[in-house]
């Protein structure tokens, strides 16, 4: 594996931050769920730890769901459904043949899920 040089990670954070790339990712996680129609899918590929916070814990929220039954939920203002199911429990790497192929791969991570619910549900509190 070959050495990333040091100043990549300074010009990556003046890149996120010039271009807003959080604030557009931020913006796309919630907008998504309801452009999904049932049984939809949304795959994200992130290249760092911040872009992979995002979506890791956007995911989980729209994945979870009150331990409450349902009526006690709804009147708690909980989800009692999910608005979307957790394709990948765990974020996928691509393989060190990939990585030997396409070096750019070595840091990517995708996540998935799959819409099941409407979305205009109240969010987890």
């Amino acid at each position: 594996m070959s050495k990333i040089h040091p100043a990549t990670r300074t010009f990556q954070a003046l890149r996120i931050a010039v271009n807003g790339e959080l604030d557009q990712l931020e913006r796309l996680l919630a907008a998504f769920p309801d452009l999904l129609a049932p049984g939809g899918r949304c795959a994200i590929i992130s290249f760092h730890s911040l872009e992979d916070r995002l979506v890791k814990h956007r995911f989980r929220d729209l994945a979870w769901t009150s331990s409450l039954p349902p009526r006690y939920a709804a009147q708690a203002g909980e989800r009692a459904a999910a608005v979307c199911e957790l394709v990948t429990r765990k974020a996928a790497f691509a393989d060190d043949a990939e990585v030997a192929r396409n070096p750019r791969a070595r840091s990517a991570r995708l996540r998935a899920c799959e819409r099941t619910a409407a979305p205009n549900l109240p969010a987890r509190r």
